[in-house]
């Protein structure tokens, strides 16, 4: 799943006005913005195997650092705290730790069974829902869809960049989107992780965005970014 991670992040602004939507989608991107970066430090390992589902090419071969459920829960509980400390935001904190975790309840849905309960767990779960096309398409571009409609109930622009900068961002991701489901597969694992940390990009342009709305309630002067 790619643009259904972004969607939760876009809807849980909804639930914390004051958390910024980078902070957001930092949060609902965690664990595949570390996976890049393990899979070029070798501690997991990934194929590109064209067929082996409908929707990716990418057969995960090994990943329990960044997503089995053991892991996430750990890395939602360090997200968790780290806002907290940070912020001093309880609810903020408390739905920063559920993003984390939502991803791989997504990623549940979405994938094959190759999502390791623990580190060295022989247990692999996945319903496998990128095994057709159109049902993939239906529910991640719903999610999408969903979230994006909440954060424009929530917020509105304090001026001109708070519109185009929120509409292009929609834009590049459902290109992003559309690429990786019809474009070629990645040309080997290095290129693939070096793409992956691109995503840090996406990023920085939400907290830029962010910086330009304002809950819808609130008179712009008032806002407060955490």
């Amino acid at each position: 799943m790619f643009v259904g991670h972004f969607g939760v992040g876009f809807g849980a602004k909804a639930a914390v006005p004051k958390t910024s939507l980078g902070t957001l989608f930092l949060a609902s991107q965690f664990i595949d913005l570390l996976w890049p970066s393990f899979l070029l430090f070798g501690l997991e390992t990934v194929a590109i195997s064209p067929g082996i589902t409908r929707v990716t090419p990418l057969d995960f071969t090994s990943y329990p650092w960044s997503h089995s459920l053991a892991a996430v829960v750990v890395w939602a509980v360090l997200f968790f705290g780290g806002y907290f400390l940070l912020k001093k935001y309880p609810k903020g904190a408390w739905v920063c730790g559920l993003l984390v975790v939502s991803h791989w309840v997504l990623d549940f849905l979405t994938h094959r069974p190759d999502l390791p309960l623990a580190p060295g767990a022989g247990a692999r779960l996945g319903l496998g829902l990128w095994q057709s096309l159109p049902a993939t398409l239906v529910v991640e571009l719903g999610i999408f869809a969903a979230g994006l409609w909440l954060y424009l109930r929530t917020t509105r622009a304090t001026d001109r960049v708070g519109t185009v900068a929120l509409w292009s961002l929609v834009a590049f991701l459902l290109l992003m989107y559309l690429g990786n489901l019809f474009g070629p597969p990645p040309g080997d694992v290095s290129a693939l992780a070096w793409v992956g940390h691109a995503q840090w990009l996406l990023i920085i342009w939400a907290y830029w965005i962010d910086r330009h709305r304002v809950p819808s309630l609130v008179p712009a002067a008032g806002s407060v970014r955490t």
